[in-house]
């Protein structure tokens, strides 16, 4: 009897990290962020499946990790065992800014507090990588919540059913048409 084909083998992001999701962040219909938890409480930001960077056949110009004329996501230096240095983040702030060659921009959000370990300086130089690989090598962000929060850093996510409800129920919503 032969075993399970390498085509049904988890892959290492299923194996080792619980995805999460935020549907629609700061009301923006379809513009979801996923985020990959570790049991070492490590999250990985990254698009979701249906996020329009990932759907429209969209080019991506550029990403820049300055948020601020004051506040660069780059100038994150983090160091030591108590991670001094590490900017903290609230759900709502903002890693980075995506823009296409049609002239959309998309903000893409922390979605959990806690420390800002790195950012992925790679999508710098070859931005398509978020759109190739956008849960491995095309992530955006780690971030670290606090210890006494990583119980709780979940609630108010989806899980991955409950994402994929939410994504069935838009393809499914009846168009309204105006006028």
């Amino acid at each position: 009897m032969a075993g399970p084909s390498v085509s049904e083998a988890p892959s290492l992001v299923d194996r080792y990290f619980t995805r999460w999701y935020r549907a629609d962040v700061k009301g923006r219909l379809g513009e979801d962020h996923c985020i990959l938890q570790h049991s070492n409480r490590l999250c990985v930001i990254t698009l979701a499946e249906a996020h329009p960077l990932l759907q429209n056949g969209k080019t991506i110009k550029s990403v820049d990790y300055q948020i601020s004329a004051h506040c660069s996501r780059l100038q994150n230096k983090v160091s030591g065992k108590s991670k001094r240095g590490a900017q903290f983040l609230t759900e709502l702030a903002p890693l980075c800014r995506i823009s296409c060659s049609d002239g959309e921009e998309y903000t893409i959000y922390s979605c959990i507090r806690g420390r800002l370990m790195e950012v992925n300086e790679n999508i710098l130089k070859r931005p398509s990588i978020l759109q190739e690989k956008p849960a491995t090598e095309g992530y955006i962000a780690v971030v670290l919540p606090k210890f006494e929060e990583s119980k709780t850093i979940t609630e108010g996510l989806l899980s991955q059913k409950e994402y994929e409800e939410i994504v069935v129920k838009r393809t499914n919503a009846p168009v309204v048409e105006c006028c």
